[in-house]
């Protein structure tokens, strides 16, 4: 291995928008810290979540494989124990194998909860709550019953769990040791509850932050999923949610992602500190994002930019040019590839090399793609085949829903709210892109949604994908391991 291996730091969050970064456009939000990274790196623009919801994401991230072939597409508790046999190791032994010493700080959403995930050192928030005291079964009853509304936490920012995963990392990488380290960095929020702590809580006001995008109703809910979503929030599947709500939990939200770019600072402080600074490769990121109103919708799970679509910033101040932009088509499955280059052995698995797209040794990726499928069987329900599957080339997005078999074509550049259905005026940009589609399951061997050499279609029905909370459930075991403090 060569002796001047780079550090690699993973920083991601949870259900961040790819839109919430002042450097990059939103100057309604204040983010100076994540400003840094932008200023120092490369911003990838045009960065996708295979498939938009927790737990396949992080699956990504740890295999450096697909969806499709992990076999994980939705929030599915099943134990992933078996995912190395089928991806090969996963990404903290990986680095392990190459030299690295590792750690893993936060959220990791995998089951069984006790799975080894190959880190050297992992805390999760399990060790925040033994350290604080914290009843976190009476506080998730708390939260998980006014989930989607704005509210405020009366934890001051510093025992928030936000701040003790920045002080444990500050901790690791103020360590000593002759071997490179690896680390990942993952918070829980600005994923609901929208609570910042005081003064985050009042640090915008609502009249002022963006209205949410809400055009053609039965456009937005062409996918099933997004009207089940509302109903599993709010009781309703419509989302009648009043302007002046949308607005304040938009406020709530964007304090959230202040105050976890506050912590973040702390991290890129005690990297800065360091005297292998600049030969350390920092990559920003977030699991998926969030719909927050926009097309009539909350949450995650679909295909529109607001949900699939993250931020997505790599810092290597010795191989990567600074404050540049690349707009290729870039996923979280690439990460296993930017951190196993880094270490100098690199494995790409289902992934492209984006480091040597952006020096100029190795082409971009065409053509991405992304998969979600709600588990069928749940504690409460069971919700039938929901299988959707998008496919975006150049400016092109398209999608499609095994439910009804309703498909959806967008033009990214020209239509980036994604307001109006090009299908009825290019509908071969859409046959081709199908095409793409089923080539793509037939390669993975994904016969169950093939048909007769097409996309399976069944016969459209409404979804009921539950709720949080009700008079006949306890909160949900999703509700519980999702909340934060």
């Amino acid at each position: 291995m060569p002796s001047n291996r780079p550090n690699v730091l993973f920083v991601m969050t949870d259900q961040q928008r790819f839109d919430t970064i002042s450097a990059l456009g939103n100057s309604h939000v204040h983010t100076p810290n994540l400003d840094r990274l932008v200023e120092r790196g490369v911003s990838c623009t045009n960065a996708y979540s295979s498939a938009p919801i927790c737990v396949p994401a992080r699956h990504n991230v740890r295999t450096g494989c697909e969806p499709i072939h992990t076999g994980f597409m939705g929030n599915d508790k099943r134990s992933a124990e078996h995912l190395e046999e089928r991806c090969g190791p996963f990404l903290a032994r990986a680095m392990s194998e190459r030299g690295y010493r590792t750690f893993g700080i936060g959220k990791f959403h995998a089951h069984p909860p006790d799975i080894d995930l190959g880190y050297d050192r992992q805390l999760d928030g399990n060790d925040y709550a033994e350290e604080y005291g914290v009843d976190r079964a009476v506080d998730r009853g708390r939260t998980a019953a006014m989930n989607m509304l704005p509210q405020t936490c009366p934890l001051p920012p510093e025992d928030r769990k936000m701040s003790w995963i920045a002080d444990r990392a500050v901790t690791e990488l103020e360590r000593d040791g002759l071997d490179p380290y690896f680390g990942l960095v993952s918070f829980s929020k600005p994923h609901p509850g929208w609570n910042p702590s005081a003064p985050f809580d009042e640090l915008y006001n609502p009249d002022a932050v963006p209205d949410a995008i809400r055009e053609d109703r039965e456009l937005d809910h062409l996918d099933e999923k997004v009207p089940a979503q509302n109903y599993h929030f709010w009781r309703s599947r419509d989302d009648d949610t009043a302007d002046s709500t949308i607005r304040t939990i938009r406020a709530h939200y964007y304090g959230l992602v202040t105050q976890l770019d506050r912590e973040i600072g702390r991290i890129l402080d005690a990297v800065a500190a360091r005297d292998d600074a600049e030969n350390t490769l920092v990559c920003f990121f977030s699991d998926h994002g969030e719909l927050l109103g926009d097309h009539h919708g909350w949450g995650k799970s679909s295909f529109f930019e607001a949900s699939t679509r993250v931020p997505f910033l790599l810092s290597w101040p010795d191989e990567l040019p600074a404050g540049e932009r690349c707009d290729d088509l870039v996923s979280l499955t690439d990460l296993f590839g930017i951190a196993t280059r880094a270490a100098g052995d690199p494995e790409f698995r289902d992934g492209v090399d984006v480091v040597g797209s952006i020096v100029g040794d190795a082409e971009p990726r065409k053509r991405l793609f992304g998969y979600h499928e709600t588990p069928h069987e749940t504690p409460q329900f069971t919700i039938p085949p929901n299988f959707t599957m998008m496919v975006r080339e150049g400016d092109w997005k398209y999608v499609y829903a095994v439910n009804g078999g309703r498909e959806q074509l967008f033009n990214t550049a020209q239509d980036p709210h994604e307001t109006a259905d090009r299908l009825p005026d290019s509908p071969d940009v859409a046959a081709r892109l199908r095409r793409a589609a089923i080539r793509r399951l037939e390669t993975h061997g994904a016969t169950d949604y093939l048909e007769n050499g097409s996309l399976t279609e069944i016969p459209y029905r409404r979804l009921d994908m539950g709720r949080y909370l009700s008079d006949a459930y306890p909160a949900s075991p999703a509700a519980a391991e999702e909340s934060d403090r």
